[in-house]
């Protein structure tokens, strides 16, 4: 009788891992590798690598689901990744016991957003199932969105509005989740506390800062954006109220000669704080909050690692009404084309990477 039930357990638990890790069948063969981007060391441009035999991610916690790529976001923390920006505290991430030797993070997937639909679904995935098309924010310390498929956690995903195409999804999520931290969570603004506020934005015309305003607008509050001189007109139709070029002058000096700030979000670093801070309303409470500080402070300070990622799925149901503005679309085969387009800074919304129908690599 207890060899029965041994015999019995084990046919279960081979059950269980045989689902779990079982493989797609494309092209009517099974999946077992898969077409990406990938770096092999830290380093420029040149260290980007398309290859044909990336490993195919499986599902390794039931909580776990496939999503078939079909649009990938690349923001500046791409660049920064790519260079090493955060690797330590990436590794620490991957393999808190230090157990695995150095470089074993690579090769690495870059790509922080992604819009798909869902191939497979873990035994505890409760409320998204198979073809679901959705969006998310990808933690820094996983395979990124610059592939055929990526593996996430159902709590890390959310429904993509159906008004949304995989394109324009993908030039949300990462943007979104770093806006709500950075104006909710550490600035302390909210869609009743608005109405009376100054916001001023750094460097408003990229992907953080186009995100910011229309919901700032949304809100209510007043928003003063600094921006070269050709881009007033696109930063002003997402509603920005004043706009200072910074490439008349230094920009402190008409900001001074203005009412001052409730709140200062700080997309250009440098040294900006310096200046910036006597911008700030005196004795109630306004803040400079700044995206341009080293990793690990940014993600001590304001969870942009574990609590940004998580912020998406809460933010993304709010994020309906805010325009998706996507400057540039690259196909799968342009990566590397696509990375020196955000390298180069002076964007006017965000980079996005169409990996079905994108070229000769789909």
């Amino acid at each position: 009788m207890g060899s029965f039930r041994h015999r019995k357990l084990l046919q279960q638990l081979k059950k269980m891992t045989d689902t779990q890790q079982r493989t797609f069948r494309s092209s009517s063969r099974a999946m077992h590798v898969m077409p990406a981007w990938v770096i092999d060391k830290y380093g420029n441009n040149d260290v980007l690598r398309f290859t044909r035999n990336a490993s195919f991610p499986l599902i390794t916690y039931p909580n776990e689901v496939v999503i078939k790529v079909h649009a990938a976001g690349l923001n500046p923390l791409d660049v920064g990744m790519r260079g090493g920006y955060g690797a330590a505290s990436m590794s620490m991430k991957r393999d808190p016991l230090n157990l695995k030797q150095s470089g074993s993070e690579f090769p690495l997937i870059l790509g922080r957003e992604v819009s798909g639909v869902i191939m497979e679904c873990g035994l505890d995935v409760k409320y998204f199932r198979e073809r679901d098309e959705v969006w998310a924010a990808i933690p820094p310390w996983k395979q990124g969105s610059l592939a055929e498929f990526v593996v996430l956690s159902g709590n890390e995903i959310s429904h993509k509005p159906k008004s949304l195409s995989h394109t324009e999804a993908a030039a949300i999520p990462y943007v979104a989740a770093t806006a709500w931290s950075a104006l909710v969570n550490t600035g302390g603004l909210s869609k009743d506390n608005c109405g009376n506020k100054r916001v001023l934005i750094l460097g408003g015309s990229g992907g953080v800062g186009t995100f910011s305003i229309q919901m700032l607008k949304a809100w209510g509050a007043h928003v003063t954006v600094t921006c070269s001189q050709n881009a007033e007109r696109f930063v002003r139709e997402l509603g920005a109220d004043h706009v200072v070029d910074y490439t008349a002058g230094p920009v402190q000096e008409p900001l001074r000669v203005m009412e001052k700030f409730d709140l200062i979000l700080d997309n250009v670093g440098g040294d900006t704080e310096r200046w910036a801070l006597s911008l700030l309303k005196p004795w109630c409470g306004a803040k400079f909050v700044t995206l341009v500080t080293p990793f690990l402070q940014n993600t001590d300070q304001m969870g942009l690692a574990d609590g940004m990622m998580k912020t998406f799925v809460t933010v993304a149901s709010k994020a309906l009404k805010i325009r998706p503005v996507v400057e540039k679309t690259f196909s799968f085969s342009q990566v590397p084309q696509a990375f020196a387009k955000v390298e180069e800074g002076h964007a006017r919304g965000k980079t996005v990477v169409q990996i079905i129908g994108g070229g000769e690599y789909s």
